[in-house]
């Protein structure tokens, strides 16, 4: 018994110091990614053969030196203690370019370099400007359409969900969800609006918002948010906070939906009564709300559904997709989720799987549990979605029984 457990403590001690290594090396990542978001793309695209004129060399150099020094300090001022929101412009949009420009020097700009020279196209100076223009053409269409991909108003997604326990009086009931909204430093006051009236146009049930609702307090963005007091359902209006609230005076977000008519569900459910069936839809705080410090806030399912008939098919609200291992030990029919905007720029999507379960769409967890993984109906910071569509969602509950009423 002595040796298995010494045994124990020693994997259990290389596994913690490795962890540890492992959140010591995550403390240089800020100052480890704006240098290789700069200056890959500065050496791929001015000095691996260019041979460009000074003029060009030195103003190219000049301009990536200038966007590695200015985008932290940019972003330090927009989303720091100051929070001025040009500098969030100006440091969100320098990231987002930043990104692009790294990615397509990286997996474009490398593997055309190699098909130029196997091919013999040109001589070396030849192909490495082939190569620079290239990339810069690319990232520039990528920019402009991804611009124009977060102003728009997202696209509904319509899909039928089928819930094994969902009672016939229930088929068919409409449930939209819109989630990840971040109001912000762009004013989209007007976006909003035109959200709001899509989501009506859908007749829905039930409408959720699954929370990051803005970047900034209640009292800064109201003027953003207040459209969302139009939205209506035939049986109610939820929301739950998200992560990004409890940067910005979480329970001041809670009271301002609660004053536009939207009910807040923090730890707690409301039912859904139709055809003589009945549907539990719970909310719960975000995963991050306990270590906010706010009093009361935290994440608690047990609380949810507290007092629930657990023969009863049970809707989830929770902001973050890795929830829903908490959801399927509970056994929740079906969990919806935001956070990840579907990775938002493309290749984003691989480093936020590390982080959750799901990046977008419908997937299984446990024995019955459907977790649906929106990709978000705003953006946060980079005015851009490349390959990352937002979307306002429509989600049609079935039940294995058709209700024979019309």
């Amino acid at each position: 018994m002595t040796e298995i457990s010494n045994t124990r403590s020693a994997a259990q001690e290389a596994q913690g110091a490795s962890r540890s290594r492992l959140w010591r090396l995550m403390r240089y990542i800020p100052l480890i990614a704006p240098l290789l978001l700069w200056a890959v793309p500065c050496w791929v695209l001015l000095h691996t053969g260019q041979r460009w004129p000074l003029p060009i060399t030195v103003t190219g150099t000049a301009f990536f030196a200038l966007g590695l020094i200015g985008m932290p300090l940019a972003m330090a001022r927009g989303h720091g203690r100051r929070q001025q929101d040009r500098a969030a412009i100006v440091g969100d949009t320098l990231l987002g370019g930043s990104w692009v420009l790294f990615t397509w020097s990286v997996l474009l700009g490398v593997p055309l370099r190699l098909v130029l020279t196997v091919a013999g196209v040109g001589d070396g100076q030849g192909r490495a400007r082939i190569v620079t223009w290239t990339v810069l053409c690319v990232a520039a269409v990528l920019l402009a359409w991804g611009y124009a991909e977060a102003r728009r108003v997202p696209r509904v997604r319509r899909l039928d969900v089928p819930l094994p326990r969902l009672g016939a009086g229930l088929d068919g009931t409409r449930v939209v969800l819109i989630t990840d909204t971040h109001y912000g430093p762009l004013d989209r006051a007007r976006w909003s609006a035109r959200v709001c009236e899509t989501v009506n146009s859908l007749e829905a049930d039930l409408v959720c918002h699954t929370g990051d609702i803005a970047d900034g307090t209640a009292e800064r963005r109201r003027a953003q948010a207040t459209p969302l007091g139009t939205v209506r359902a035939t049986r109610a209006l939820v929301y739950v906070t998200g992560n990004h609230e409890y940067y910005s005076e979480a329970q001041g977000w809670v009271d301002l939906m609660d004053e536009l008519g939207w009910e807040p569900l923090r730890n707690r459910h409301l039912l859904l009564e139709r055809g003589g069936d009945t549907l539990v839809v719970a909310g719960v705080d975000d995963v991050t709300a306990e270590s906010s410090g706010l009093a009361g806030h935290r994440a608690h399912l047990a609380g949810a559904l507290q007092g629930t008939d657990p023969d009863l098919p049970v809707l989830l609200l929770a902001h973050q997709p890795k929830f829903v291992d908490q959801a399927a030990a509970h056994g929740i029919d079906l969990q919806l989720s935001g956070h990840t905007h579907g990775g938002q720029i493309w290749p984003f999507h691989y480093l936020v799987r590390l982080d959750q379960p799901a990046v977008a769409g419908l997937s299984h967890h446990g024995a019955r549990t459907l977790l649906y993984t929106s990709r978000g109906t705003g953006f946060w910071g980079p005015p851009f979605r490349v390959f990352a569509p937002s979307e306002i969602t429509l989600l049609v509950l079935r039940s294995p029984e058709r209700s024979t009423s019309p």
